[in-house]
């Protein structure tokens, strides 16, 4: 079996701690590639496959540590569309609802006073979205499938856990380290 080409290898994404071991970010693997060539950050995890260069290669790292401790003390996931989405595991907070378009919707409409808060903003299938219209979701008839909740970094790290990077499940409290 051919091995998958560097370009394709490197598509992938490396969890970032910091040197508390505290998880820190998720970078792309040339990022973590460039941070171990200029002596950063200690490789923790490691795929199978290999990065080649002329003179060299390197197993891939799937988790580096910060050598140097980030003061860095927010754990709060930005608000933005895509992490709405993420949290709501891209489906309808009304119906359930996985396919066709997804919209942000306010519980309680901006018209009302309706912030843009992680406990105000869903996702809605466009359906649900045109029959709440400018209401509430009890004045539509309409009921929440779960209270919406602000994530904290652990939690959002956790969305991204995945086949391809298990190797990360200790390190986000998923599974005990062995």
């Amino acid at each position: 079996m051919n091995e998958p080409s560097n370009s394709n290898i490197l598509n992938g994404s490396a969890l970032v701690l910091n040197a508390n071991y505290a998880p820190l970010t998720i970078c792309s693997l040339k990022r973590a590639i460039c941070l171990v060539f200029v002596d950063k950050v200690d490789i923790l995890e490691q795929k199978e496959q290999f990065v080649h260069s002329p003179s060299f290669a390197m197993r891939i790292p799937s988790v580096i540590k910060l050598k140097s401790y980030l003061r860095y003390n927010s754990i709060e996931v930005i608000l933005t569309r895509r992490n709405i989405l993420l949290r709501d595991n891209h489906e309808c907070a009304y119906c359930g609802k996985k396919s066709g378009l997804l919209t942000i919707d306010h519980i309680i409409p901006r018209e009302r006073g309706g912030q843009n808060t992680w406990e105000n903003l869903i996702t809605a299938c466009s359906s649900c979205n045109l029959m709440k219209s400018n209401r509430t979701p009890e004045e539509a008839g309409l009921a929440l499938r779960k209270r919406p909740l602000k994530p904290n970094r652990i939690h959002y790290f956790q969305q991204f856990v995945n086949d391809h990077t298990s190797d990360w499940r200790p390190y986000l409290f998923m599974e005990s380290y062995s």
